[in-house]
Formats: C-alpha cells, sequence, structure tokens
C-alpha cells in the first residue's frame, strides 16, 4: 500500500489544479484518471470547443467578408481538417498537464479508483491493482451528459457532446436538444460549417439561465443566421432511423435530421466509487458538501461538477480545487461565492452574465438601477463589424455596488472580467464611471453602461 498525503480522483478542471496546489503547499500527491488528463473540459468541451468555434467565426466572416469592401468566393470546408485542429489543440493541453504534474511532483495513475475504507483507495488499472493510504481524498470525478428515457443515444446518429466534438464527418442537417451553452455553441459552429439546423428547447427563451433581454439578442442573431428554433416544446423520443435521426415532440410533431445532439443537461460521475460504503451522502445534484468542500466522511472532499454545490463550470472547478486544498492545508480563504462565477457562451455574438439578475433581485427585494450601452454606439464594435449586442449593468441603488450584469457582442466572454474584478474588490459605480477606459475599445462599452446607471454617461 503506496501512502500520500492528498488522493485525488479525476484530473479534470477540479481535480488536477488540486493536485497542482496540493504539491505546492508541500503534500505528497497522486492523481488517479482513469481516461485523459485534463478531463471533459481539456479534452472534449471547453478547449477543442473554442478551436472549432474559432474556425466557426472565422468562416462567417469570410461568408461576411463583403462588407469590409473584400471579395472573397469559394469557400471550401475541409471538415476533417476542422476537427483535427481542435484535437491538436486538446492535445497540447494534455501534454501541458503532464508537464505540470512532472514540475511539481504529483504522481499520476492512470485507472479507476473507489473508496475503500477510512483513508484508503483502490485502484484499478491496466496494470492491476494498486492500493492507496491517504490523509485527504479529493472526489473529482466531473459529470456527463444526461440522457433522458426515450432518448436513444448511439453515438452516431444521436450523439452527446463527447461523440459530436470528435465526429470528423460533417453533418448536414442537426437538430439539437437543448439551447443551454452547450446547445448554442454546437448550433453555431455546426450552421456556420453549412449544416441545417433546429435547436428544441423546453424554455420559453435560449439560454435560460442568462439574462432573457440578452438571450433574446442571441436568438435573433442565430435565426438572421438560418437557425431554426422551437420554443416550449418538448422531447419524448430521439433515435436514429435510417440513414438519418427522428425527433418526436410531445405535441406528436417529428423532426428529421442526418444528427441530433442532446444537450439537456449533466449528471454528476458518482456511481462506482463506493461513496455509500464509506458514509458519503449523495444528494440530486451531486456529493453533499459544505463551504469547504468537506463531505460527510471524514477527510473525503468533492469538487467540481460531481459535488452539489456550485455552478457546474470549469473556472467553478478550479477555484472549488483552490479552496479545498487551502484549507484542508490549514489556511483561511475566503468561501467561494457563486455569484461572483461569471457564466459564459462562445458562440457569436458571444453572451456573459454575471452576479444576480433582475428576477432574483426583484425576488430578494433589492432596489436596483439600470444601465444599458449598445454597441451600435461603440466606435470600436462599429469599426470591426460586430455592433450587435449591449452591456447590461444592474447598479444597488442604496450603495452604488454592481448587483449584476449581462454582455451581449463580439468580446462579451472577455469583458465580463472586469465586473468580476471591480464585484470582488465592492468597488462602486462611480469608480468604474470614473475610470478612464482606452479609446477606442470595446470595454468603453462596459463603462458607459455604468455612466448611464447613475446618469452620467453622454454617449446615449
Amino acid at each position: 500500500m503506496a501512502a500520500f498525503d492528498v488522493v485525488v480522483i479525476g484530473a479534470g478542471p477540479g481535480g488536477y489544479p488540486a493536485a497542482i496546489r496540493a504539491a505546492q503547499l508541500g503534500h505528497s500527491v497522486v492523481c488517479v484518471e482513469k481516461d485523459r488528463l485534463g478531463g471533459v473540459c481539456l479534452n472534449w468541451g471547453c478547449i477543442p470547443s473554442k478551436a472549432l468555434l474559432k474556425t466557426a467565426e472565422l468562416a462567417h466572416g469570410i461568408r461576411e467578408a463583403d462588407t469590409m469592401g473584400l471579395r472573397v468566393s469559394g469557400l471550401e470546408v475541409d471538415y476533417p481538417a476542422v476537427i483535427a485542429r481542435s484535437r491538436k489543440v486538446s492535445d497540447r493541453f494534455n501534454k501541458g498537464v503532464k508537464a505540470l504534474f512532472k514540475k511539481y511532483g504529483v504522481t499520476s495513475i492512470e485507472g479507476t479508483a473507489r473508496l475503500a475504507g477510512p483513508g484508503r483507495v483502490v485502484v484499478e488499472g491496466a496494470s492491476g491493482t494498486v492500493e492507496l493510504e491517504a490523509k485527504h481524498v479529493i472526489v473529482a470525478t466531473g459529470a456527463r451528459a444526461r440522457v433522458f428515457p426515450g432518448i436513444e443515444v448511439d453515438g452516431a446518429r444521436v450523439m452527446t457532446y463527447r461523440e459530436a466534438i470528435v465526429a470528423t464527418d460533417a453533418p448536414s442537417s442537426v437538430i439539437v436538444l437543448g439551447a443551454g451553452a452547450i446547445g448554442m455553441e454546437f448550433a453555431y459552429f455546426w450552421r456556420a460549417m453549412g449544416a441545417a439546423v433546429t435547436v428544441v428547447e423546453g424554455a420559453s427563451e435560449v439560454l435560460p439561465i442568462e439574462d432573457p433581454e440578452g438571450a433574446a439578442i442571441v436568438r435573433k442573431a442565430f435565426e438572421k443566421s438560418g437557425v431554426a428554433f422551437r420554443l416550449d416544446a418538448r422531447v419524448t423520443a430521439a433515435r436514429a432511423d435510417g440513414e438519418g435521426a427522428l425527433v418526436t415532440l410531445q405535441d406528436g410533431s417529428e423532426l428529421r435530421a442526418d444528427r441530433v445532439l442532446v444537450a439537456l443537461g449533466i449528471q454528476p460521475n458518482v456511481e462506482g466509487l463506493g461513496l455509500e460504503e464509506a458514509g458519503v451522502v449523495v444528494g440530486r445534484k451531486g456529493i453533499e458538501v459544505d463551504a469547504s468542500f468537506a463531505t460527510s466522511a471524514r477527510g473525503v472532499y468533492a469538487i467540481g461538477d460531481v459535488a452539489s454545490r456550485g455552478p457546474a463550470l470549469a473556472h467553478a472547478a478550479m477555484r472549488q480545487a483552490h479552496v479545498c486544498v487551502e484549507r484542508l492545508s490549514g489556511h483561511h480563504v475566503a468561501d467561494v461565492d457563486d455569484a461572483q462565477i461569471p457564466s459564459c457562451t462562445y458562440c457569436q455574438p458571444q453572451i456573459a452574465s454575471i452576479g444576480l439578475g433582475e428576477a432574483e433581485l426583484k425576488k430578494r427585494g433589492i432596489a436596483y438601477k439600470v444601465g444599458r450601452f449598445p454597441f451600435l454606439a461603440n466606435g470600436k464594435a462599429q469599426g470591426a463589424g460586430h455592433p450587435e449586442g449591449l452591456v447590461k449593468v444592474l447598479v444597488g441603488e442604496r450603495y452604488g455596488e454592481i448587483l449584476g450584469a449581462c454582455i451581449v457582442g463580439a468580446d462579451a466572454t472577455e469583458l465580463i472580467a472586469e465586473l468580476a474584478v471591480l464585484r470582488a474588490a465592492e468597488g462602486t459605480a462611480e469608480l468604474l464611471a470614473a475610470t478612464v477606459h482606452a479609446h477606442p475599445t470595446m470595454g468603453e462599452a462596459v463603462m458607459e453602461a455604468v455612466a448611464a446607471a447613475i446618469g452620467v454617461s453622454v454617449h446615449i
């Protein structure tokens, strides 16, 4: 039995930072991963999908080049090459995690781990069984695509993100089930690659967790590009059908396409870990944890998508990893503030938000002011050919703090960081409005929206 201070189960965006930080703090650390270092994020999610989205953005720009005075004809999509490029990007980061483990002295074991009693973990791998002993065990096994009854995923015609991100055959038509971040990003990509795309969503608007005003802007941009939507629509069945796929809706209507993507949320990977035997409580949303990410079993912690706490986002998992490891090491760090975690969707136009939305502020009875600034009035956005979208901020009426914000536009996922820093520093709207922003920049729109909320904008 090999003894370590910390055993981390899972090497995704929660697990590998936890392992590295623990090693930096002087712990002996082993990280167990059954597949590829980097988890879903680096291998089948965040990283390769952004490579695909950049290709989609470039393709869209070429088709619209005449608006910039350029004449381009004969655009041809080499779909296998597009996918191959995204895989190269992913492989580079997979190797990067391996290099970081070596740099900081993290032991890496390939295999499937389960808890086997207090401070004990058993790993089943290709080379046999390994028993580990540790003072602390961090479960970071992530999540997988949620599939509902009646939906028959075969990986070829009816797919989840896992199959779709590596498939090298270009679909001619796609039905996307779910208009959350994953569904909308794939819809944007496939439409830019030339496919006919229909998005089916059970809610009355796309991107249901986002500000409705901002989500509507994204939907209208998609519709303009040719994406069709079926909102307030419930899926009862989806299956391969001959050379394509068939989707049945609750109202009895049927949709046919070359391919179906199931993007209806995720479910935590809690099976086969020995959690029940170890006394770890698992709830509806995952492993139950406290603010330090400790479970009901002494010495066992859970972070990331497998934990019940926080949003299922890679950057949330990274922060949780930091807090968990610092606290099990006896250090004081602030709790993870979920309202301080940005939500980002990387299609075009992008949409990003932080803090509380109007519905939540009204529910809590918090008085607020709204500031809006359209990119149509921003010089950099106009010059770059990206005038769609806006910055919307919600400012506290009493203290002038930034309660929440939503940005829709070409650089939204980058611009949201300014408001995240301001919120973290407990800065005020007056402070941001008085901060000189370089001209012309997209960031000026953030400043102008805040200025509009407190009545000092001169450009709107």
